[in-house]
């Protein structure tokens, strides 16, 4: 199971919609469980598909602070591999056999990139809706280097001992997301210039 965190101003219902409106198509069906502050939405082969192995995958979204915390299920393969099997074995016995098996090929290989396409839909998605790779507001936190109190980012002095903390302001990457040293010119997680 993979989680990934996407800070902003969205629900779960926001984000999982947006999985309905993209994979409910072609021989992929979607169905939505719950709404609110958490939501489950499964993706699977249509019952009465025509080509391609069967394949189905489990995606929850539950609110987290100040965002959504995403878990994406593991992905059953066994139909896939059958059907990849099957065409095969049947290339073998008869390499023309292959020319009306495409179909379904094509079909197998675009539900094996399904979790790629799922993160890739919501990675793409989240961004518009103001998704950001910044630290989240209310998780940042700087600590005082006199009292150790943790202080609110814009905070210009210590909210309990007064110490002026214009000095530890922290930054971000902006192309990864890495928390910087204020010093650093270019991030040690992506080796991009900052």
């Amino acid at each position: 199971m993979t989680k990934k965190i996407f800070h902003g101003d969205f629900t779960p219902d926001d984000l999982a919609s947006l999985i309905l409106l993209h994979f409910n198509r072609g021989n992929l069906e979607v169905h939505k469980i719950g709404s609110g502050e958490q939501v489950a939405v499964q993706i699977r082969t249509r019952r009465d598909v025509q080509s391609g192995g069967s394949t189905a995958i489990g995606i929850t979204f539950q609110t987290f602070e100040d965002g959504v915390i995403i878990s994406l299920g593991q992905q059953q393969w066994l139909g896939i591999a059958a059907s990849l099997g099957y065409s095969a074995l049947s290339a073998l016995r008869n390499p023309f056999s292959i020319l009306g098996r495409i179909d379904d090929i094509a079909q197998d290989i675009e539900y094996i990139n399904l979790e790629e396409e799922i993160w890739s839909v919501l990675n793409s998605n989240v961004r518009v809706k103001g998704s950001q790779y910044a630290l989240s507001k209310r998780l940042k936190r700087i600590s005082c280097d006199y009292c150790l109190t943790a202080n609110p980012v814009d905070a210009p002095a210590c909210i309990a001992c007064g110490a002026p903390l214009g000095g530890k302001q922290p930054r971000t990457c902006t192309h990864c997301g890495y928390v910087l040293f204020s010093r650093e010119k270019f991030c040690p997680n992506c080796r991009k210039a900052v």
